[in-house]
């Protein structure tokens, strides 16, 4: 057989390879993307989590269907990959525009649906985006602290907008506590350290017949976040 058909077989058996791998981490996703390639990306992520970063939960308590919104402290970049870990269903988080454009990740983060906001210009657009997602019985993600924010930092008030968006949406709200990370305030470094994570899930927080301010105080008190008043997006 000569170099062509040599090189033809490779081709095969890499073809073959990739295939029956792409398989076997669907195999492992949680939660149904849709589509092959990204119910793929699913199940690696999940595996990463659990077997490099150990994380231990159960899976978040999010209803079968319907709008649901998934709020958590905020540590490191490796943050989202935790929660997408133990979400047994698709999340739409709201990133930072800067970081929704970042080279090379803007088809990723279009593809698993990441709503950008520009909090320097128009975040209430972010805000319209994340209510449609929840009107039409998605599953949305944000940190609402708006940044990463270590314990012992200043404290910086959560952003009611959450409240308000669950309130409006009628949206339980699925409010985590992560620890164990062992890159605590970096963002790629988070993600290649090994941790021993952890994450902790309240039970779900009704807010539909709360007043906006004891609905965001239960959020903090679940996330460990003191609460803050006047900035209503995310």
């Amino acid at each position: 057989m000569g170099t062509v058909g040599n090189g033809l077989l490779l081709l095969l058996a890499l073809l073959l390879v990739v295939g029956l791998l792409v398989r076997w981490l669907g195999q492992q996703a949680g939660a149904d993307w849709g589509g092959r390639w990204l119910n793929g990306l699913d199940g690696l992520n999940r595996v990463f989590c659990r077997r490099y970063h150990r994380l231990s939960c159960e899976p978040l308590p999010l209803p079968a269907e319907g709008p649901a919104l998934v709020v958590a402290n905020h540590l490191s970049g490796l943050d989202p990959l935790l929660l997408l870990a133990a979400s047994p269903r698709p999340l739409r988080f709201i990133i930072a525009k800067e970081q929704y454009h970042r080279f090379g990740l803007t088809w990723l983060f279009r593809a698993v649906g990441c709503i950008p906001v520009d909090r320097g210009g128009r975040p209430e657009r972010a805000f319209r985006e994340a209510l449609k997602a929840l009107k039409a019985g998605e599953a949305v993600a944000l940190f609402p602290q708006g940044a990463i924010h270590l314990p012992g930092d200043p404290e910086r008030p959560l952003r009611p907008g959450v409240a308000r968006m669950a309130q409006l949406a009628g949206a339980p709200i699925c409010a985590v506590q992560l620890s164990g990370i062992r890159g605590e305030g970096r963002v790629l470094g988070a993600v290649l350290l090994r941790s021993q994570a952890r994450l902790h899930a309240s039970a779900l927080i009704q807010c539909r017949e709360l007043a906006l301010a004891t609905c965001l105080q239960r959020v903090a008190d679940a996330i460990g976040h003191p609460t803050g008043e006047g900035d209503t997006h995310p």
